[in-house]
């Protein structure tokens, strides 16, 4: 036999046994990195969404990597081997927020990470401590006016949709002495806020923040949707409050390693959009303040994401 028809066989041989290795997956566990630390948005997203995986790929592992606006979770995942058994539960803040304001980011998100699909959308909300004398934005305004220098907010990060929600906040209201203090991530943030440690906050709009709203906790001034939330109507929003282009909007969808084998993303794919389709689901995400996303393509997702990015 030629020399080159014992490559050929060689090389048919290693492709044959690569197809068969990525029929088989998942073989182990995999690993869902979320780029903040306990108790924020993507933790109401993505702890939930693992478990409705599991029965489609197997046991998934949901691991928080905070830090860095997010951006230390995200490139620890597009540092990650190609495998499929390491995915990112990514949003605005680490993959198109972080990444711009960064003079070197530590990873490219079109380039270094491959797009699975878009999972939900969700607003913000500006909340004060219940403490505060202050039921409106107008009341917030007035009394930030009155008293300069005094307010602070907290947020997930510098870099984060948290933080430019506040800024675009003190930007329309013009009151631009409220002092930003950064977090590892909104879970610590709501901690402090909720003890009194912190006046304001601007975390994302989960079941968790409504709970603690209803609770008496502590208080929603406004969500900054561009209209009422399902899971909470009694909340109005910024836009109605007088505040014109107060809205502010964050997304949360899957992402693995640039490089992952597309038969490994079309299953991903096929279990994220089975487990999406569950109206049970579906529900839960609604009543947490989330807007599900249709189910969107790698493709629908890497221009979504770059829409985002030039927006």
């Amino acid at each position: 036999m030629r020399r080159r028809d014992v490559l050929a066989l060689i090389l048919m041989a290693l492709a044959s046994r690569g197809a068969a290795a990525q029929s088989r997956y998942p073989e182990r566990p995999i690993r869902l990195v979320i780029p903040f630390p306990p108790g924020g948005v993507y933790d109401a997203a993505g702890r939930p969404l693992a478990e409705r995986l599991k029965p489609l790929l197997g046991t998934v592992v949901v691991e928080n990597l905070g830090g860095a606006g997010g951006s230390l979770g995200a490139a620890a995942v597009a540092r990650a081997p190609a495998d499929g058994y390491t995915l990112l539960l990514g949003g605005g803040g680490a993959l198109v927020l972080t990444p711009i304001a960064t003079s070197h980011p530590a990873f490219d998100p079109l380039h270094d990470l491959a797009p699975i699909t878009i999972l939900v959308t969700s607003s913000l909300s500006i909340v004060v401590h219940p403490s505060m004398p202050l039921r409106t934005l107008v009341d917030l305004i007035d009394y930030a006016k009155a008293n300069p220098g005094k307010l602070s907010y907290g947020t997930a990060g510098v870099g984060t949709m948290n933080q430019l929600t506040g800024e675009l906040f003190k930007s329309l209201s013009g009151v631009d002495s409220i002092v930003h203090i950064p977090y590892r991530g909104a879970g610590p943030a709501l901690t402090d806020l909720i003890s009194g440690e912190i006046p304001m906050a601007m975390p994302n709009v989960t079941a968790q923040v409504i709970e603690l709203h209803r609770a008496g906790k502590l208080r929603i001034l406004a969500v900054t949707a561009a209209h009422r939330l399902a899971a909470a109507p009694e909340i109005p929003t910024a836009v109605e409050q007088g505040l014109a282009g107060m809205i502010s909007q964050n997304f949360i969808g899957l992402f693995a390693p640039a490089g992952t084998a597309p038969a490994i993303i079309a299953q991903v794919v096929q279990a994220a959009h089975a487990a999406m389709a569950d109206e049970a689901f579906r529900h839960v995400l609604t009543e947490s303040g989330f807007e599900p996303h249709s189910s969107s393509t790698p493709d629908e997702a890497r221009h979504f994401l770059e829409d985002e990015i030039a927006r």
